[in-house]
């Protein structure tokens, strides 16, 4: 089958979470014998990987992009006057939308497969008998619904007006392509709340709930160092859940945490931290480190007793929570941080959503560890056999088979 794959980023190195998910689905397409392009956006420093892709089997087209903040407002007030989210008009660019119609004028595709809410909008005009299939990360919509709740009050009235326009948007996709991919149930359930109420139904049979996976052949246990308290948390700190998330542990929980165990310490890994997170670890450097983005989390993992999650807002599933389990990383995180994780509290993780349950289940794992090694050996057992790539994403076929069938 002839699929052209349609996404934001060089999904390669697979070193965050929207990478990880799209690396392994186009390993098993190609891995399926499936001929995949694939038109991507690129920026400056991902260019060296685009090789990578091309030795997986890929025929790669890329197409520049550049954010500014100047950018951002014009994108911003155009979504006014567009009424569609500001996220799509910002990656709506000529480049892309020509590069996705000349590829469909010359390539006989059977299926377009667009990667995450941005990329659909190239495959809504002009792909000819091609299906379409939208791979929605997340229910975005959702995403924004929670962070306007911990939003400052100026900023809540436009965090509500952009989660209105994505929602009917997402629904508006839902109706027009013709297969869509969630990964977990409640983002199925969000997407739907975009479609009018007598056509859920309908659309709801087209939406197939397929998780995330990880490479758990790849992603061995690691040799933790006895006698830590060092706690380690990690996540792309540019997406605002993530940074929202960390910052709360932060300032809410950590201090907590170090009234009980003096000498714990926190090591926060992950690329463009914010300047407050900096500054803090200016203002107490024996308690906490801020990397940035580091190639190998290895070594930070050996350092380390527990992993903590700490999530409030987002959607979808947490792909470092996924591969804290499969490194048999005793791991704490938050109702909303295991959403669509089928891990239980007190067998592959412990789960706190306030700030003294946080800290109190967190300095519980320090000092215990007989509940580190329980939870460490249940979350890889739970990795093998329930989120990886292997296993997970052969439930792809069902939806490719479709397309067969609808060509």
């Amino acid at each position: 089958m002839r699929i052209l794959f349609l996404t934001q980023i060089i999904p390669y190195p697979p070193d965050a979470g929207p990478r990880v998910k799209t690396w392994h689905v186009l390993r098993y397409l190609v891995g399926r014998g499936h001929e995949v392009t694939l038109a991507s956006f690129v920026r400056p420093e991902e260019l060296p990987h685009v090789a990578e892709l091309e030795r997986l089997g890929l025929t790669v087209h890329t197409v520049p992009i550049n954010r500014s903040r100047l950018a951002d407002v014009g994108y911003w007030l155009r979504s006014h006057w567009t009424r569609r989210p500001f996220l799509v008009e910002r990656d709506d660019l000529p480049g892309m939308r020509h590069l996705v119609q000349d590829l469909l004028k010359v390539g006989d595709f059977d299926a377009v497969h667009a990667d995450q809410l941005t990329m659909a909008q190239f495959a809504l005009e002009g792909h000819g008998k091609a299906v379409t299939i939208f791979d929605a990360h997340n229910a975005v919509w959702a995403i924004w619904a929670r962070m306007r709740e911990t939003a400052p009050w100026f900023l809540k009235p436009v965090y509500k007006l952009e989660e209105i326009r994505i929602k009917r948007y997402e629904g508006m996709l839902v109706e027009q392509f013709s297969h869509t991919m969630a990964v977990i149930e409640p983002d199925k359930t969000a997407l739907l709340q975009g479609v009018a109420a007598e056509k859920r139904e309908e659309a709801g049979q087209r939406i197939s709930v397929i998780p995330i996976a990880v490479d758990v052949a790849q992603l061995q246990p690691i040799q933790r160092q006895p006698d830590s308290t060092n706690i380690m948390t990690l996540g792309s700190l540019h997406y605002p859940p993530n940074a929202d998330g960390i910052r709360w542990f932060l300032n809410e929980v950590f201090p907590l945490v170090r009234a009980q165990i003096p000498d714990a310490t926190l090591t926060v890994i992950g690329k463009n931290p914010p300047a407050d997170f900096i500054q803090m670890a200016d203002r107490n450097p024996d308690a906490i480190t801020v990397t940035g983005y580091v190639p190998d989390l290895t070594p930070y993992m050996e350092a380390a007793r527990l992993m903590v999650v700490p999530v409030r807002a987002g959607g979808g599933m947490r792909v470092r929570l996924l591969e804290a389990f499969a490194r048999a990383m005793p791991a704490v995180t938050t109702t909303v941080g295991l959403e669509g994780i089928e891990a239980t509290h007190g067998r592959e993780v412990l789960v706190a959503d306030d700030p003294d349950n946080f800290a109190a289940d967190t300095v519980r794992l320090l000092r215990d560890e007989d509940l580190q090694q329980q939870l460490a050996e249940n979350g890889r057992r739970l990795a093998e056999t329930r989120y990886d790539w292997q296993v997970v994403l052969k439930q792809m076929d069902a939806v490719y088979n479709w397309v067969g069938e609808e060509e």
